[in-house]
C-alpha cells in the first residue's frame, strides 16, 4: 500500500500546504485504498467519491488547517446535506433517505478543509458494541478479519486502522469512540460534555452523554481536530469551559507529576477482566511510575455498591429507542414494525414502551444521585483515573449480543454520564496480535491533562509503526 496511507492527517495537510500533494491526489489515493480493501473490511457503506473529487478541485474548497484531507463520517448524527443517511437501518436505506441539511459538526469539518469520501458502517441505531447490522453486514477488524472492530463507531475505526483515511468521525454515548479505538489500536478521545456541538436542535442524549469527535492514529491529530470542532453553537444545551490555549499546544507541555488512580476490577457486575487487559493496565501503571507519576489503586467511591446503573440505563435507553423509532415513523410517514428493524431493536423498543414516565424520571434521578457523584474523587486531589478501555480484547464476529454486550462499556459508560473527558490509547497488543486499549479519565473540561499525558505516553511507548497484517 502507498505510504500516504500511514501518514496522519497533520502530515498529509502539511504536504498539501507545501504544494507537494494536491487535494485531488490526496482524495484519489484514499479512494484507491477504499476500493482495494473495503471489500474485505466492509467499513464504508456509502461511497461519495465523485462529489469528493469535485470538491477537491473546487476553487471554493475552504483553506482550513486540514485542506484536502480525506474524511469518512459515521452514518449517525453528523448529517451532510443531500447525502444518504441510514443510522444502520435497512428501513431508511430502502426509502433512499437523504439528509436535508448539514449539522453544525459537518459545517465545521468542511470549514477545516476536510473532504468527505463517504459514510461508515455501524450497528442499527448505534445500539450495540459490535458492528454487525443486518442491513449492511459485519465490519471486520483489520488486525484479524474474524474479529469485530467494536461499535458503534466500528466502521470508522476499521477504516482508520486499515489506512483507508488518516482519521474518521465517530460519536460516543457510552463508549462508542473509545471501545472501537481499543479494538483497532487507535487513539480515541471522548471530549467533555458540550465540547463539540450536536446542533442544530439535536438532543445531546441522557445528561449530555453523547459526544462527537474523531478516531485517529496520533495524539496531534486528535488535538488539532478538537481545536477545529470545539466551541458552542446556537441552541446547544451544554457548553464546556473554553481551553486556556489551543489543544494542540498542550502536546508540547509536560504533564507534571500526576496523581493517578487505577481501577482494576469491574465494580458493577463483578465480571472478570481478561488477563491481557489486566496486563495492559499493570504495564502502563509501571510505565507511569517510571515517568514520575504517583500511581495507586484508587477510584471514585460512587462506583462501589449497588449503583442501579444497569437497570437505570436499561429503562432510559430502551424507552429512548422506542421514541426514536416513533420519530422516524412520523418523519417518514411509514409505519415501523418488527419487519422493518432487527429483532433485538424491536425487542428493546417494546421493552421501553412498558416503562412509565415515572420510572424513566426515577432512573435519571438514580444515575444523578449515584454515578453523578464520581467527580468528587477528582475534587479530592486526583488528576487521572486509569482503567481498561474494554473488559476483553475484541471478540469474534457472530457471537450473540448477550455474550459481549455486558462486558463492553462497563469502564467507558460512567464518564459519558458524568460528562468527563476520557481517552483510550493503544498501549498493548495480545500475543496473537489484537490491540488492547487503556483508558484515562480526567476532570470535567480537562482535556489538556489527558493530551499532555497522552503525548508523554506516545513518546515513551510509540504505536505509530504498528500496522495490521491486512
Amino acid at each position: 500500500m502507498d505510504e500516504l496511507a500511514w501518514l496522519d492527517a497533520t502530515a498529509l495537510a502539511q504536504l498539501i500546504r507545501a504544494g507537494e500533494l494536491s487535494p485531488l491526489e490526496s482524495v484519489d489515493g484514499a479512494i484507491a485504498r477504499i476500493e482495494a480493501l473495503n471489500p474485505r473490511l466492509n467499513a464504508v457503506i456509502t461511497p461519495l467519491f465523485e462529489q469528493a473529487r469535485r470538491q477537491a478541485v473546487s476553487p471554493d474548497l475552504p483553506a482550513g488547517p486540514f485542506l484536502g484531507v480525506p474524511l469518512l463520517l459515521k452514518d449517525y448524527l453528523c448529517q451532510t446535506a443531500g447525502d444518504p443517511y441510514y443510522e444502520g437501518m435497512g428501513f431508511l436505506r430502502d426509502l433512499g433517505w437523504r439528509s436535508e441539511s448539514d449539522s453544525y459538526l459537518a459545517q465545521k469539518f468542511r470549514a477545516a478543509g476536510f473532504i468527505v469520501l463517504g459514510k461508515t458502517n455501524l450497528p442499527e441505531q448505534a445500539m450495540l458494541p459490535v458492528t454487525e447490522p443486518a442491513a449492511f453486514g459485519p465490519t471486520r477488524n483489520p488486525w484479524n478479519l474474524e474479529h469485530t472492530p467494536g461499535g458503534s463507531s466500528g466502521g470508522s475505526a476499521a477504516a482508520v486502522a486499515a489506512g483507508l483515511t488518516p482519521l474518521a468521525h465517530g460519536n460516543d454515548g457510552t463508549g462508542s469512540i473509545r471501545g472501537p479505538a481499543s479494538a483497532c489500536g487507535l487513539v480515541g478521545l471522548k471530549p467533555s460534555r458540550g465540547r463539540t456541538s450536536l446542533g442544530p436542535a439535536r438532543s445531546p442524549g441522557l445528561l449530555g452523554n453523547i459526544a462527537e469527535h474523531v478516531l485517529t492514529r496520533s495524539l496531534r491529530d486528535t488535538a488539532a481536530v478538537l481545536d477545529a470542532l470545539a466551541g458552542p453553537m446556537p441552541g446547544d444545551l451544554f457548553s464546556a469551559p473554553a481551553p486556556a490555549r489551543p489543544f494542540v499546544q498542550e502536546l508540547g507541555h509536560a504533564p507534571g507529576r500526576l496523581r493517578v488512580g487505577i481501577l482494576t476490577r469491574d465494580p458493577f457486575l463483578s465480571l472478570p477482566i481478561h488477563p491481557q487487559c489486566r496486563t495492559a493496565l499493570d504495564e502502563t501503571g509501571q510505565l507511569l511510575q517510571s515517568l514520575g507519576h504517583m500511581v495507586e489503586e484508587s477510584y471514585p467511591p460512587a462506583l462501589e455498591g449497588p449503583t442501579g446503573l444497569g437497570e437505570a440505563l436499561r429503562i432510559i435507553s430502551t424507552s429512548g429507542l422506542a421514541a426514536r423509532l416513533d420519530a422516524w415513523a412520523q418523519r417518514t410517514g411509514r409505519a415501523i414494525g418488527p419487519e422493518q428493524v432487527e429483532p433485538a431493536t424491536w425487542a428493546g423498543a417494546e421493552q421501553g414502551r412498558t416503562y412509565s414516565a415515572v420510572q424513566v424520571q426515577a432512573a435519571v434521578a438514580r444515575l444523578v444521585a449515584g454515578v453523578g457523584r464520581c467527580p468528587e474523587w477528582w475534587a479530592a486531589g486526583y488528576d487521572v483515573l486509569m482503567t481498561p478501555t474494554l473488559q476483553a480484547p475484541p471478540p469474534r464476529i457472530g457471537l450473540p449480543p448477550e455474550q459481549h454486550a455486558a462486558a463492553f462499556g462497563i469502564f467507558t459508560m460512567p464518564w459519558s454520564l458524568t460528562g468527563q473527558p476520557a481517552l483510550s490509547l493503544p498501549l498493548h497488543w495480545t500475543a496473537d496480535g489484537l490491540p488492547v486499549g487503556v483508558q484515562f479519565v480526567a476532570g470535567y473540561g480537562r482535556e489538556d491533562v489527558l493530551l499532555r499525558l497522552g503525548a508523554q505516553l506516545e513518546q515513551a511507548r510509540p504505536w505509530a509503526n504498528r500496522r495490521p497484517p491486512l
